[in-house]
């Protein structure tokens, strides 16, 4: 059994923190303490100490970053990680970055949001009737965590989903990451067998089975799709109005 208090350094470690908390606060708090990943918690740490230029000045938060906002919330929005200069320096998921000011700004024409910007921890940001989290919760080198560190990092993902479930109707997932992570957690959390073959990453597409949280797939909202027209404002308040439609919200 892990020590009480000691910070999670091994997957089997993550694991036992993650089925040990019982509630939301607890599971922010024991993410935030993790050391699974060296690779992760080396770059991390790098990141944060020789930081961008343009924020010399602040001190990065440099761990990983827990869930945001509701606890009993009927949408949750899967994202691949945190930023390095986002999440990453700020400590809260998409905040404090080009993603995140589109996603946000999108959030809030859909009234998920009570504001169009996420620039700090304390800038006043509330989600309603929505919780955004990660597959993976620390920022990897060139946003690409490798298959060993999503693995290890599963069990927090499980564990979330698991204390929201009551009243968790559908999954926005972004990007193909965020939607190939879905898949075990739907096997450990809801008991449930992906459909085979099993459905593919696209825009827009849609999974729905008895059971479990309708999945709507989107587009991540990187600079990437989001500069080059691949992902509009548009495609966007399409899928969080079928995302709220689907919930019961519209």
């Amino acid at each position: 059994m892990l020590p009480s208090g000691a910070s999670p350094r091994t997957p089997e470690a993550v694991e036992a923190k993650a089925a040990s908390a019982a509630s939301l606060s607890v599971l922010d708090a024991e993410i935030a303490d993790c050391f699974a990943c060296p690779r992760l918690v080396s770059w991390r740490t790098e990141v944060a100490v020789t930081k961008r230029a343009a924020f010399r000045d602040q001190t990065y938060w440099g761990r990983p970053i827990p869930g945001f906002g509701a606890a009993d919330a009927e949408i949750a929005i899967l994202g691949l990680a945190p930023a390095a200069h986002g999440g990453n320096r700020t400590g809260r998921i998409f905040t404090g970055d080009r993603s995140g000011d589109v996603l946000f700004a999108a959030l809030h024409r859909a009234g998920l949001a009570n504001q169009s910007t996420s620039v700090s921890v304390d800038d006043g940001l509330q989600l309603r009737n929505t919780r955004i989290f990660a597959a993976v919760r620390c920022a990897p080198p060139d946003n690409k965590p490798l298959p060993q560190e999503r693995d290890t990092c599963a069990p927090w993902l499980r564990r979330e989903l698991e204390l929201i479930r009551p009243s968790l109707r559908v999954v926005v997932a972004l990007g193909a990451f965020a939607w190939a992570a879905w898949w075990p957690a739907l096997i450990d959390v809801y008991g449930l067998r992906p459909p085979v073959p099993r459905p593919k990453f696209g825009h827009g597409a849609e999974v729905i089975l008895p059971g479990a949280p309708d999945l709507l797939g989107c587009f991540h909202v990187s600079q990437q799709n989001t500069f080059t027209g691949r992902l509009t404002p548009a495609m966007l308040d399409e899928v969080f109005a079928r995302a709220k439609a689907r919930a019961g919200l519209a």
